[in-house]
């Protein structure tokens, strides 16, 4: 059993209720304690004769009562733990992730614009938490890939060829396990390669394109051999394809349970975190949960 607890952002809103639910599953899976977490963004100039001392208390709290009542219509409400706080959510939900297995959390939340397919407190966390964030999105996305797959659970996941994400592979192999599921990795090469010439004039590439996907899928394997040797319980199939690997994680979301993509690592010129074109992309566009993966620490 985990000793670290799967937490659930809730807010009251149905998006968050989803979230709730993937992140039951997520923590029976693991074993896991299940925390719940309501973030009370408290405006102190709204309300000047009100003076609030400390957090608020759980027991006090609608929104953590309608979490309660969710639960407990599961039959899932004993052992959870509910903890209600007051804050900035896009600071005090990234912050939740230093002592987390997994955060969870819906694609929008109240208040804000609802025509945004990503609210900025799911962007923040999936961007600065130090453990891996998963975003739950609203059904109905739709998806349109032509790839025909055999039914069953699926996880899938993006390799890069040239810069493998380790931590983001070893997540993916880990949920593929818990899941009983098999593992889609998607190995994306750019495709046409294009030269420049003199101002203007593109020159046509003069590299061998099934060149080039035999060698992208040579090291996709070799990548991934350590991977499938220590979960040999897990089938593990390797898509190599031209083009964006972002169109295609998010073509393949359509009726998958998972896509795990990684968070940029800190570069010397960037200190800062920072989420990947891919990821974002991802995010915003994904038809089933999306786990956002922080890079491994690096070694001393």
């Amino acid at each position: 059993m985990s000793t670290l607890p799967v937490i659930a952002a809730v807010d009251g809103s149905d998006d968050s209720l989803r979230a709730l639910d993937w992140a039951l599953d997520a923590a029976r899976r693991r074993r896991a304690p299940l925390r719940v977490v309501h973030v009370r963004q408290y405006a102190a100039w709204a309300q000047p004769d009100v003076l609030v001392a400390g957090p608020p208390d759980p027991g006090e709290d609608p929104v953590l009562e309608r979490a309660r009542a969710h639960l407990r219509e599961r039959g899932a409400e004993t052992g959870a733990e509910y903890v209600g706080t007051e804050g900035a959510p896009g600071a005090v939900l990234p912050a939740l992730g230093a002592e987390a297995e997994l955060l969870v959390l819906g694609s929008r939340g109240r208040g804000g614009f609802a025509s945004l397919l990503l609210g900025s407190n799911g962007l923040a966390a999936a961007r600065d938490a130090e453990c891996p964030v998963v975003v739950v999105p609203r059904p109905g996305r739709e998806v349109h890939d032509g790839t025909p797959r055999e039914p069953g659970p699926r996880v899938v996941t993006g390799l890069h060829a040239d810069s493998p994400d380790d931590a983001a592979l070893a997540f993916a192999f880990t949920e593929a396990d818990l899941r009983d599921a098999r593992l889609e990795v998607v190995a994306a090469y750019p495709w046409p390669v294009q030269s420049w010439g003199t101002p203007a004039q593109v020159v046509p590439p003069v590299i061998d394109q099934v060149a080039v996907e035999s060698e992208t899928r040579s090291l996709a394997e070799g990548l991934l051999a350590p991977y499938r040797e220590r979960r040999p319980g897990v089938r593990a199939e390797l898509h190599v394809a031209p083009g964006d690997a972002a169109g295609h994680l998010v073509a393949a979301s359509g009726d998958a349970e998972l896509v795990v993509v990684g968070r940029h690592r800190r570069r010397l010129l960037a200190p800062a975190r920072m989420m990947g074109s891919v990821a974002q992309a991802v995010l915003l566009h994904a038809a089933c949960p999306v786990a956002v993966v922080p890079p491994a620490p690096p070694e001393d």
